[in-house]
């Protein structure tokens, strides 16, 4: 399976969809996203499937439900790999994210306790380290103003402990390069500097074992 990266046509449908996002408007232009934007997306999933196992494609459509903004389709596409990694393409240009975006409460606590102890959180601070030095940023998500309950004020990993996510992120713009097999490498040279975060969060976090809601 070959990727080329996308052409401007995708670009350009995302642009569009943002100036129109209407059922009428992808109804009329459903054969680009399928061609110009998924396909692509289609390809370079089954080529990193091997090295970072299967993926999975997000449906285009938004849940409304609950949302006072009722534009129906995501102004991007987004892939998923079920060895960690996202990938995201849009207007914007391209984007890539792995770790764990929102920790449920079981989770939450074993992050928490292994950032906290001196051995696995000084092994925490790091794998940042390492992954910011290959251009990733690790940002926490969505923080508590103040240190978490049971943990102190002055603790030495204090803007570690009130994350409530910890992912790495990286962007580029739109630019030449995207519309080649440079893309590509650069989402492989991503995934890979990335991952030593994410085998972190695996080791001292793991996935939640809390009952669906």
């Amino acid at each position: 399976m070959t990727f080329d990266g996308w052409q401007d046509e995708a670009l350009e449908f995302y642009e569009r969809l943002e100036a129109d996002n209407s059922k009428a408007f992808w109804t009329e232009h459903r054969e680009v996203y399928e061609r110009a934007v998924r396909e692509p997306m289609a390809e370079l999933l089954e080529r990193l499937e091997p090295e970072f196992g299967p993926g999975k494609i997000f449906r285009p459509n938004r849940d409304v439900r609950f949302s006072a903004d009722k534009a129906p389709y995501k102004t991007h596409i987004g892939g998923y790999l079920a060895a960690g990694g996202y990938i995201q393409l849009s207007a914007d240009g391209l984007a890539c994210g792995n770790g764990m975006y929102q920790l449920a409460s079981d989770q939450l606590e074993r992050y928490r306790a292994a950032v906290a102890e001196d051995v696995t959180g000084a092994e925490l601070e790091r794998v940042i380290a390492r992954v910011q030095r290959a251009g990733p940023v690790v940002s926490g998500r969505d923080p508590l103003k103040t240190a978490p309950r049971g943990y102190p004020k002055d603790h030495p990993r204090i803007g570690l402990l009130r994350n409530k996510g910890l992912v790495a992120w990286q962007e580029w713009e739109p630019a030449d390069w995207l519309g080649t097999p440079e893309a590509y490498r650069r989402i492989t040279a991503f995934l890979r500097a990335s991952r030593p975060l994410k085998d972190w969060l695996d080791d001292h976090v793991g996935p939640s074992t809390l009952p669906a809601r």
